[in-house]
This record gives C-alpha cells, structure tokens and sequence, in this order.
C-alpha cells in the first residue's frame, strides 16, 4: 500500500498589516494539513472512533486521525464505508475517487460551506458581463505573466543553448502580451488573448525538456487521453491541483462550478479551472519539468495503451504524488499579502482574495504573480 502524509504546518498563518487581513483568524482559515492518497487496490476505508481506518486483504494498515487531515484521494478500486463519508463529510475532509490511472471520477463533500449571500454575489457578476471580464482579465494577466517566469527561470538556470533565442523571443511575446490583455474589455476578446499567450507558451514548451528527448517530448498539449509521456505527467498533476483548487473554494464557500473565465457547462467545475490558469505554470508546469531533467521520472515508469493512452506506472505515480506533497510544503513569498507562504496554500489563498472581492472587500481580484 502507498499513503502519502505530510507534515501539518501547525497553527497556520497570520498577516495584520491591511484592512484585507483585519480579520485574519476570523474567517474559516485552516492550515495546510495532510491530504491522504491510497492507490493500494483492493483497500477499504472505514470510520474507527476520531480515525480513518485503512484496511488491505482484511488486514488494518493504518489509522490517521481526522482532525490531521484535510481531504482523501482514492485511485482505482478503492471503496469507503458510508459512515467513513458522512463523517468526512461533516469534518469538510473531501474525498475524491480517481480512476487507477488518475482520470477524475467522483468527489464527495458535505454540506455547502460559507455566507450564502457571497454565493448569491458570486452568481450576480458571473451574469454581468463587465463584472465577470475583469476576473477572467485578472486571471489571465497572472497565467500569462507566470509563463512567462517559467520561461525567464529556464533562460537563467541552464547553460547557453541554441535554443535559449526561442525562449528569449517568447518570453519577450508574452510580455508585450501583458499591456494589451490589461486595455482589454470584452471576455471574448480576452479568451482570445487566453489563447494566443498558450500557443506561444507550448511552442517552446518543449525547449525546456533538457533530457531523455526520446522519450520525453512535447510537441502539443493533448488529453482525454494523453498520447505522449510529457502529457500523461501534465495531465494527473493537473487534475491534483484540480482536486484542491476545488476544496478551497469551497472552503471560503464558493461555488466551484460557476466560473468567469470558463463557462458554465454541466458537470465541469469552471470557477476551479479559472483558478488553476494562474497557479498551473508555478505548480505543475515547473514541477513536471524537474521530474524529467532531474531524472527522477524515465520512460519505463510510462505504457501506451491500444487506443494510444499513455498511462504512468503505479511506482510512478506514487513518486509523482511524493514530489508532488514536497512542492507544496515549499513556501513562497506572496506579493500581494507580502507574507511567506507554503505553495500548498496558495489556491486558498487565491481563493479567499476572489471571495472578497466578490464581497466588496476589494476592489479588484489581485491574481498570484510569481516572482
């Protein structure tokens, strides 16, 4: 059996200085707690006093109290008793169901947290067509400057390349970019923007590759399935961060399905997905190119399926979900609340800046720009 647990960070995080932060530890703040894989097949979860209970063949594994937890991912054949859920449930320990190979499934939560009437806020400026383009230009403007770090820290980190003028000259693209996203008003306009800072980006994508070529190459972004290693890794480290961009917005109580930048479609989760623009190039992005360049993914932890779906192995994919807790452990400078944080934090953090602005507490959604 694989269970992953990281450390907790202890009491959380505090900033007083602005009247953003007045009321700190008044709100519904948690501190980044364990979240708890279980890719064993065959395991069984069940409710034991305080404690989940992890069960193989019969035989008890493991038990972690449920105050350490903040949410649980199964992967494959994976079940969970019905008191197990309601009792994660009422802690706000989500819990998400993953095909073996981690094709999201299902997600299990309680009951709607937060101030309905943000909600009922959150709705209104989804329908107004100048509230919901000045989120959707926010989240772009932080997606396309933080591709362009990405870009930048690739340039800075490696020896001269051949390749460095592409990076350089994309870099450069994205940047004249960022002034002509800021004038624009309409959202079709901005998606459009949205588009083009992506084609730019992936074009040099795979410049950034500096190992095992053979096996790891990018040459577009494809999923449902992924058809190539690079996309097999982008693909179930995008669908982690799905999973807690959406258990943060929840927290602040949000509706992750009623989106700005995205659509409203049934079944899709768009106000996560708008989050997940501007965090997807500093969390996962970055950490995928460092798994292959530093080695620490190979071509034999990848198999292609009949229909052509590349899948990772099971090794690999525990070794994804370890880097994976690490990154998040690793704190970052947030610029706008001028606080160190750990990354894991970010999407609530991300989060509870939207809810307030959506409050009125800001004028404007401050995105997260990596420096």
């Amino acid at each position: 059996m694989y269970v992953f647990r990281k450390q907790a960070t202890g009491g959380g995080w505090v900033h007083t200085s602005g009247a953003i932060w007045h009321n700190w530890r008044e709100t519904d703040v948690r501190p980044l707690l364990n979240t708890l894989f279980i890719t064993t097949q065959g395991a069984y979860l069940a409710r034991d006093g305080e404690c989940v209970l992890v069960r193989v063949e019969r035989e008890d594994r493991m038990r972690i109290p449920i105050h350490t937890l903040t949410s649980i991912v199964c992967f494959g054949q994976v079940s969970c008793s019905p008191p197990l859920m309601g009792f994660c449930a009422e802690r706000a320990v989500a819990v998400s169901f993953l095909s073996e190979h981690g094709r999201f499934m299902a997600r299990v939560t309680g009951t709607v947290r937060g101030n309905v009437l943000v909600r009922r806020q959150q709705f209104r400026t989804a329908d107004d067509a100048v509230g919901t383009a000045s989120i959707a230009r926010a989240i772009i403007l932080g997606k396309v400057s933080n591709c362009r770090i990405v870009l930048q820290r690739a340039i800075r980190e490696r020896a001269s390349k051949d390749s460095d003028q592409l990076l350089i000259d994309a870099a450069g693209e994205l940047l004249r970019l960022l002034p002509v996203i800021e004038r624009t008003t309409d959202l079709e306009s901005l998606r459009g923007l949205e588009g083009n800072a992506a084609r730019i980006y992936f074009a040099v994508f795979d410049e950034l590759i500096l190992v095992s070529k053979e096996s790891f190459f990018f040459h577009e972004r494809n999923r449902r399935p992924p058809l190539d290693n690079v996309n097999a890794l982008l693909s179930f480290l995008y669908t982690l961060l799905s999973h807690d961009v959406a258990s943060a917005l929840e927290t602040v109580g949000l509706d992750p399905a009623v989106g700005y930048l995205h659509g409203d479609r049934p079944g899709r989760l768009s106000l996560a997905l708008d989050i997940m623009e501007e965090l997807r190039p500093v969390l996962v992005d970055r950490l995928a190119l460092s798994l292959i360049n530093r080695r620490q993914v190979a071509s034999e932890g990848f198999t292609k399926g009949e229909s052509g779906a590349v899948l990772m192995t099971d090794q690999t994919r525990k070794d994804v979900l370890v880097a994976w807790q690490t990154r998040k452990q690793e704190e970052v400078l947030h610029p706008f609340i001028n606080e160190r944080i750990p990354f894991g934090m970010l999407a609530y953090v991300q989060a509870l800046l939207l809810a307030r602005h959506i409050r009125g507490d800001l004028d404007g959604y401050p995105p997260y720009f990596w420096r």
